[in-house]
């Protein structure tokens, strides 16, 4: 019990930290306070542009794969005692970098949806589930340009990939539970889709810092 709890701890410090606001921040920027004000990848490239989005979006994903990885490979290296559960070691380390990034303990325990860190510890776990899952994402992003309805039904894809990839039931189990909090998560875009006033992701383009700041000025 307490190697998956150790692999939990780790996971949450290493999730609690925000690239959104770092990143953010280095751009002149508080992520808090822009857009709609969510610490993650999609907010920071709608308000600062492609490249720091997708490094956020990469750093945010490092966070669940080195989370939900890290034991795998320790035991690989014989860093772990023989008997240490490994698989249920990853289950708690992404478990603890999803909670960190969504509930921060440097942000008053607020943050981000937690997807591209579910992404990459489903990477690290179960590669043919999330790959599958990203098919999904991405023909439903592409046919509709809303990321958060895209990111529910990867969502609610996994657990019957999983099962129908022959996954093990405690995987079974992290997929449910994923897909809950996907969807619990994205509750406020949900009730926006149903009303028809959600935001669709427009291309967007790098910004400097001046003209971000200058664009709030006026906002």
């Amino acid at each position: 019990m307490l190697w998956p709890l150790i692999a939990l701890a780790f996971g949450y410090v290493l999730g609690s930290i925000s690239f959104a606001v770092l990143v953010a921040k280095r751009h002149g920027v508080d992520i808090l306070k822009a857009g709609s004000c969510n610490p993650g990848a999609t907010n920071v490239k709608r308000v600062i542009g492609k490249g720091p989005g997708n490094a956020v979006f990469a750093l945010d994903f490092l966070k669940g794969f080195i989370g939900a990885g890290w034991p795998a490979l320790a035991s690989l290296l014989k860093l772990l005692p023989a008997d240490a559960p490994v698989l249920w070691m990853g289950i708690a380390g992404l478990a603890g970098a999803i909670l960190g990034h969504s509930f921060s303990m440097f942000l008053g325990f607020k943050g981000g949806k937690g997807v591209a860190t579910t992404i990459g510890g489903l990477m690290a776990l179960m590669p043919p589930v999330i790959i599958g899952g990203l098919l999904v994402w991405a023909a439903v992003f592409y046919s509709t340009r809303y990321v958060s309805l895209a990111s529910m039904a990867m969502g609610l894809t996994l657990l019957p990939l999983g099962a129908l990839l022959g996954e093990p039931s405690q995987k079974l189990d992290l997929c449910f539970a994923l897909a809950i909090l996907i969807i619990v998560r994205h509750r406020a875009n949900l009730k926006r889709l149903m009303d028809g006033t959600e935001h669709k992701f427009e291309k967007v383009r790098d910004k400097g810092p001046e003209e971000q700041r200058d664009k709030e000025s006026k906002s």
